[in-house]
């Protein structure tokens, strides 16, 4: 009985794999159609062959109003510009190297009618001079298309996910969904995930770069570890991960400051140093060492109390997240956040630096508990919002097909060692 049990039991997971195979074709085969009804002459919502184009990047020392007196646009058309649309369109604010068209009349005039500032591969926006003066922001049409990746780690989780010619974000969305409940400085050789995401492609061909994770499996260490995108009223409407028992994944605080540093020094009250003669030294902070440049995050929402330059500290910032935590972020080359500013978890707050004492680039992260520097890898810290009881049946049929999908994906097989040696 349990003999035919079993086999009943490959069968339907191989016929609901096949039927999620088959789902997936389907729809990608839908966004295609959608895409080739496209046309080549009409882009940015505008038949360019009605028009002289004329398409370059922003130099060194351009203006939008220098751009403009030269394409023959009168003065107080850039002026009503650059005063009555500087919300939509901040003249002062175009960026070197930004692509940009510029739409002219066929006639002798050869003036300018239209121009299209570029912002990224899918955002632009339009000022349009041919009637009275109108900017707005517009967006390509673009095609998302459904993927999944799965692998196994030999040296690190960037290098698995690049090796397969996956998009980098990819890997900073893994990090960042299990921040907490994976050590990404510890991981093991063996470790395996498994990713659904999208891919955003422009005319069917211009990579527009990856989507966030709608779901992933981790196995850490032999625990399987799943993770679901979900978003729902009771949660204001923001997206956030759970596992497939409804558990937020997240925490109040980040793990670390920084994406894919190591941490060169961790917290020890202990420490003795040769330079000072290996008297006791404490290091009340944990040091994430990163190339210079690179961006400091807030670990979790607060205000900022503290933006300045002192001894060495060199320039740091420092938030208080509530009556109990605060966090300092020490060596910075620079600060992007002021006192008093209120900042999200995981908004850029400044960049890696050399100031104060230092031996090489880092940030030296420091925890505070009840006005008392702690170690943070110690500290049980408080979950974020749990998943209502009441969302919990819709978000057990909403992940149901999603997980099915995981565990369809089957990992890359690893080669044949002794194969490879006889080669």
């Amino acid at each position: 009985m349990y003999k035919y049990w079993g086999t009943f039991l490959l069968l339907s997971i191989f016929n609901s794999c096949k039927q999620v195979q088959t789902d997936k074709e389907v729809s990608a085969v839908e966004e295609i159609v959608i895409s080739n009804e496209l046309s080549t002459a009409k882009q940015f919502g505008f038949n360019l062959e009605d028009y002289l184009v004329v398409r370059d990047t922003v130099k060194r020392g351009d203006s939008f109003g220098e751009l403009m007196i030269k394409n023959k646009v009168d003065y107080p058309k850039i002026a009503k510009v650059s005063e009555d649309y500087r919300d939509t369109f901040d003249v002062r604010k175009i960026r070197v190297g930004k692509p940009y068209l510029i739409l002219k009349s066929k006639d002798t005039t050869e003036g300018a009618q239209v121009f299209i500032y570029q912002n990224d591969l899918i955002n632009y926006t339009v000022v349009d001079f041919r009637d009275s003066v109108l900017a707005y922001k517009d967006r390509k049409q673009v095609k998302y298309v459904q993927k999944e990746a799965a692998g196994i780690i030999e040296t690190s989780l960037s290098e698995a996910i690049l090796d397969q010619g996956i998009d980098y974000n990819v890997t900073n969305d893994l990090s960042e969904i299990y921040a907490w409940t994976i050590d990404f400085f510890r991981l093991q050789k063996g470790d395996k995930f498994k990713v659904i995401y999208k891919e955003k492609y422009i005319n069917d061909t211009i990579y527009a770069g990856a989507e966030p994770i709608e779901s992933a499996y981790f196995e850490h260490n032999g625990t399987p570890l799943y993770a679901f995108a979900y978003e729902s009223d009771s949660l204001k409407n923001i997206v956030d991960y759970f596992d497939d028992e409804a558990n937020n994944l997240r925490r109040t605080f980040l793990r670390a400051p920084v994406k894919f540093s190591r941490i060169s020094s961790r917290y020890n009250l202990k420490r003795k140093i040769r330079y000072y003669g290996y008297k006791v030294r404490p290091h009340r902070g944990t040091d994430y060492a990163a190339p210079v440049g690179t961006p400091i995050m807030a670990t979790a929402d607060g205000t900022v109390t503290e933006s300045t330059r002192k001894g060495g500290n060199g320039k740091y910032v420092k938030i208080r997240h509530n009556g109990t935590y605060s966090t300092q972020y020490l060596h910075m080359r620079k600060q992007k956040v002021k006192r008093g500013e209120f900042v999200r978890q995981g908004d850029v707050i400044g960049w890696v630096g050399m100031t104060g004492n230092t031996g090489g680039p880092h940030v030296c992260y420091r925890f505070w508990k009840n006005g008392r520097q702690v170690d943070p890898f110690r500290e049980k810290l408080p979950a974020a919002e749990p998943l209502p009881e009441e969302v919990r049946p819709d978000y057990f049929k909403f992940i149901s097909p999603q997980k099915a999908q995981l565990d369809c994906i089957e990992f890359p097989e690893k080669p044949d060692e002794e194969l490879l040696t006889l080669n």
